[in-house]
């Protein structure tokens, strides 16, 4: 039996093909409408979800993949590296992938691809009666098959530890893509807030360096232009420019702008 395929291609087979792709991200409020409005929009290839600091539940993931096939969205779902049964939860749900936070090192990259994959690469538990299962449909063995081929698994890149060994985690097999979360890197290299430090730039460097040498895709979140022009430059293939809290917020500032008058005296 054909599982049923989301409207386009996936993140991971887009990413695969050399696309370059805009996504935006889910992080504080979360309602089906907004997915709607980032695609009547346009200029938008997929969304990811931030479970990491938030906490999103399985039906508020489910609600979000949903929404997102619904528009032509695929996505996927960041976590913390500590739960071996969310990332296969998340993968249940509908997301199209999984990406790890704060990694430090290839064993902890490898144990993560391992919670994401089904034997004979990993050790996730089979039950397929998720969407990737397509609610029981699939045989188990069909269903196995498929989605190793499928989940797209991400590793951030947010530590001066990451950095030090991208290109060991860029060698993992099932490793797909290395996403760099700038905010995190310049805490960790003790010059925050500064994407545009040195510093930052040539991890960036050797983070690209790193994928292009074996292969794989990366990504980042980005605060600005010229920021976003710098990893465009490096072969960055996905640039998460915006977020749920972010738009929100420059749009209150673009309306108040806009009637700037009306707020003078207040």
């Amino acid at each position: 039996m054909t599982p049923a395929i989301p409207p386009g291609r996936s993140i991971k087979q887009r990413l695969a093909a050399g696309d370059r792709l805009n996504v935006f991200f889910l992080g504080r409020s979360f309602h089906p409408n907004q997915i709607e409005m980032y695609a009547l929009q346009g200029g938008f290839d997929g969304f990811w979800i931030d479970h990491e600091h938030s906490g999103f539940t399985v039906e508020q993931m489910e609600l979000a993949s949903r929404a997102g096939r619904a528009c032509g969205f695929d996505c996927f779902v960041r976590v913390a590296p500590t739960d071996y049964a969310l990332v296969t939860r998340c993968l249940e749900s509908g997301a199209g992938g999984v990406m790890a936070a704060q990694i430090s090192s290839p064993e902890e990259a490898e144990e993560f691809v391992k919670w994401a994959k089904f034997a004979p690469r990993g050790n996730r538990g089979l039950n397929g009666g998720g969407f990737d299962g397509q609610f029981g449909m699939l045989t188990l063995e069909e269903f196995a098959r498929q989605a190793n081929e499928r989940s797209f698994v991400a590793i951030q890149i947010e530590t001066v530890a990451a950095v030090d060994c991208c290109e060991e985690i860029a060698a993992i097999d099932g490793v797909d893509h290395l996403f760099i979360g700038p905010a995190d890197l310049s805490q960790a290299y003790g010059v925050t807030g500064q994407t545009m430090h040195p510093q930052l730039t040539a991890a960036v460097s050797k983070v690209a360096e790193a994928c292009r040498k074996h292969g794989k895709t990366f990504g980042a979140v980005t605060f600005a232009p010229d920021h976003a022009t710098m990893l465009q430059e490096q072969g960055c293939s996905l640039i998460s420019m915006t977020s749920d809290a972010r738009t929100f917020q420059e749009g209150i500032a673009t309306i108040k702008q806009k009637f700037g008058v009306q707020f003078a005296d207040r």
